[in-house]
This record gives structure tokens, sequence and C-alpha cells, in this order.
């Protein structure tokens, strides 16, 4: 009786430690922190998700900005998380796997029309950039809020950020402008009130500088009527008129798919110099509309309310 009672406490402890203590297996599955398919995440999700498996496998360094840039874009093109932690891998190794397979990142700039450039740790860090004029910001990364000439700025080639500041940013002013002399228009919502300001524009009127911490959207904040800009909710920026031949020219094939993934807003990149986004192909069952539920703002793209689109030049 005392045997057959011992066994059964014995066994009951067994069966109690084996509870509490993890296998092999779920220990592995603690690094399982990301679906496959990384476009139902939002940016900051993206971003976390990317610099952690990055550190995972270098062992504690930090993913440089531009093969990030390229790793976000490269989720909107269809890579799931399996994708780029493959390509990390191969990146880290400097050359082919063992399948022949090479890294999408290549190990050189990024080539595209914006650049991410990061204040780690809040020190102050200066990026060469793609371009000649000033950054504006286009998506904003980090906890802290990306403020032209406080936290960010520069211009000839370089910028610089500080004080935890992190954006994908784009050009502002620069080859692109100046229509009308070069001329910008001030114009701002005080109160949140809506104010029209009459300009001599003759073409299209884009925002070049925003000014308020409330964002300035098109077709929400701000807009174009005739001769006039409005702005409203609080929205305060720069405007300037878009000359069209400063571009040289549409790309055809150029395009940029955004997509709004359980409702929420998202800012996409858009190339300023392609002219003004339109829906080429509605991807959603949700129908885009232009100033309900998408916008375009100077060097970006928002979509918002289930929204997903293909956009192409006009």
């Amino acid at each position: 009786m005392f045997r057959s009672v011992s066994a059964a406490c014995f066994a009951l402890a067994l069966a109690f430690a084996g509870a509490t203590l993890p296998s092999p297996a779920a220990a592995q599955s603690t690094r399982a922190y990301a679906p496959e398919n990384l476009r139902q995440l939002n940016t900051s999700e993206r971003v976390r998700v990317i610099e952690r498996e990055y550190s995972d496998q270098s062992r504690g360094r930090q993913i440089p900005d531009d093969q990030l840039e390229f790793y976000l874009d490269q989720i909107d093109s269809g890579w799931g998380f399996s994708r780029i932690q493959q390509d990390i891998a191969v990146s880290l190794r400097g050359g082919s796997s063992s399948s022949g397979l090479r890294p999408g990142w290549n190990g050189s700039n990024w080539s595209g029309q914006t650049l991410i450039c990061s204040s780690n740790d809040r020190r102050r860090r200066d990026c060469r950039t793609p371009f000649n004029g000033r950054p504006v910001l286009v998506e904003n990364l980090s906890g802290t809020r990306c403020q032209e000439g406080v936290n960010f700025g520069g211009g000839g080639g370089t910028m610089w950020v500080d004080q935890g500041c992190r954006g994908r940013f784009a050009e502002g002013r620069g080859g692109g402008w100046g229509g009308n002399n070069g001329q910008t228009i001030r114009c701002e919502s005080q109160n949140n009130r809506e104010r029209v300001c009459p300009t001599n524009f003759r073409g299209q009127a884009v925002l070049v500088r925003q000014l308020s911490g409330t964002a300035c959207i098109e077709g929400r904040t701000w807009g174009q009527r005739g001769n006039s800009i409005w702005v409203n909710n609080g929205c305060r920026g720069e405007f300037a008129q878009r000359q069209g031949g400063g571009w040289g020219g549409n790309n055809p094939g150029y395009s940029v798919t955004c997509a709004s993934d359980n409702n929420r807003q998202r800012t996409c990149a858009w190339d300023s110099r392609q002219g003004r986004p339109r829906v080429i192909e509605n991807l959603s069952g949700t129908r885009c509309d232009e100033g309900r539920n998408w916008g375009y703002s100077g060097g970006s793209i928002w979509v918002n309310g289930g929204c997903r689109a293909r956009f192409g030049a006009r």
C-alpha cells in the first residue's frame, strides 16, 4: 500500500514537472514572433520585426537604415517573413547560399527615392540622401515625433537627425519645384477653422513644408480651389506650384501599392516626379475614393478605411 501511494506521488510529481518545463520545440517557438504575411502589420510593427530578426542573426548588431528600407519596400512587393529571414542570413554571410541564392539586398545604398535616417540612442546622425533638395518627412518611424529644424534637417545631398528621430524622408524642395519663380504661400488654419489663401499659381499646388503638429493631408485638411488654397483642422503649411517640366516626364510603368490593413491609416512613399497618383487597380472589397479613404500629399499617399489599391501616375 505504501509503495503504491509513493509510486503515484512520484508519477504525479513527474507530470507536474513536465508541465512546467518547456520542451525544446516550445523553446524554439518563442522566436515565432511575426506572421508570414507582414503586410497585415502596421509600419512600426514591421520595423520592429525586421530589426529584431537582424539583431538575432547578427548577435546584436543594428540593421543599416538603407537595408531596413529595402526590406520595407519588399514587403509591399510581396515578400513574406521567411523570405526576409533568408535574405538577412545570406547577406550577413556576404555571398551566395548553398542553393546558389544571392541576397536581394546587395550591400550598397538602396537606390529608392526616399531614405530612412535614424538617431540611435538619441545621438545625432548624418545620412547621405539620393536627392539634393531639403528632406521632408514622409513617414515617422519612431516614438519620438520628427520635426524639421528641431530634430532633423539638411539639404545638398546630406541630412541629419537627432534626439531619437527616425523617419522615412523624401525630397521637399529642389529641382522639381520652381513654378512661379519658386514662390511659396503660407496658409494656416487657426483654432481648427478653415482658411482660404489666394495664390497666383497657374498649376497644381503642392505642400512643401508642414508647419503644424496636425498632419496636412491633401483632400482632408488642405486642398486647392482654382487660384486659392484652403486649410482646415489645424493644418499649417507652406505651399508652392509644381512645375511640370522640372520632373522630366512620367514613367508609365511606375506604380505603388498601398494598403489600409485592419482599416488603419497607412502612408506610402510616392515619387513626386511621376506627377499625381491615381487608382489604376482597386485591390480591396472597399472602393477607394480620393478624398474619402485615400489622398496624396507631396511625396506620399495615404489610405484609410480598408482601401487597398495600386496607384499609377496620371
